[in-house]
């Protein structure tokens, strides 16, 4: 069994089980609020960042707000987000660049994007993927991490480097849709302290199931023959 027709089985299965049109949990009415909470979200949970955005997107509406918004004012309604002091005054920098390099308009390239202040590679893709539906690479996050090497997808712990893995494997529009399949795979019962293998779709084709079944390879012939038909 190829990578390739491991991945497909992977992402019928995961599709059929959650669905083909998952979106972030961030909540957001417009592009400006997803980059906001999106830019705001490493190493917080979304409800975390649920929790503060509200009263935010009420006094912050632009991006010009948040520019040329009082540093301690916005600290102040950041706070409860962890690192909010950095990321307060790198949200004000990059907003400031937003305004003046891109005209106002959130940049639609990972490259772009990454010289924001305070983006790194997942967050620049889930706001291409959630905001603009495109797929220049796919989000990582620490689900993903824990799935990914649960299937044996890649041998890495580095976020770039299973990116990397896995865009090899899956083609290049399942990208956006298996981020957010394989977190949520990982929030429901493939999490990083228990795994629910009784309860998971993948549980008789993972490599690291504990309940494996003795004809799992019959398992991925039926798959395939499926996905052939």
């Amino acid at each position: 069994m190829d990578k390739e027709k491991f991945a497909g089985i992977i992402f019928n299965r995961l599709a059929e089980r959650y669905g083909r049109n998952l979106h972030t949990e961030l909540s957001h009415k417009n592009m400006t609020e997803l980059f906001v909470a999106v830019f705001l979200s490493p190493q917080c949970s979304d409800k975390q960042i649920n929790r503060i955005t509200p009263k935010l997107f009420r006094r912050f509406r632009t991006f010009h707000d948040y520019a040329n918004a009082d540093i301690r004012t916005l600290m102040r309604y950041l706070n409860g987000v962890n690192y909010y002091k950095t990321k307060a005054r790198n949200l004000k920098k990059a907003s400031k660049m937003i305004e003046e390099r891109f005209g106002g308009n959130i940049p639609k390239t990972i490259e772009e994007l990454m010289e924001l202040p305070g983006i790194g590679r997942k967050v620049a893709n889930v706001i291409l993927n959630e905001g603009f539906g495109i797929n220049q690479g796919i989000a990582i996050d620490t689900h993903c991490i824990t799935v990914v090497g649960r299937l044996k997808l890649s041998r890495h712990r580095d976020p770039k480097k299973i990116e990397n893995d896995i865009m090899g494997i899956f083609p290049e529009e399942e990208w956006g849709e298996i981020s957010n399949l394989l977190i949520t795979l990982g929030r429901d019962v493939c999490t990083a302290r228990e795994k629910r293998c009784g309860r998971c779709v993948l549980a008789d084709i993972c490599p690291s199931s504990e309940v494996l079944e003795p004809d799992k390879e019959n398992h991925f012939r039926r798959d395939i023959n499926k996905n052939k038909n």
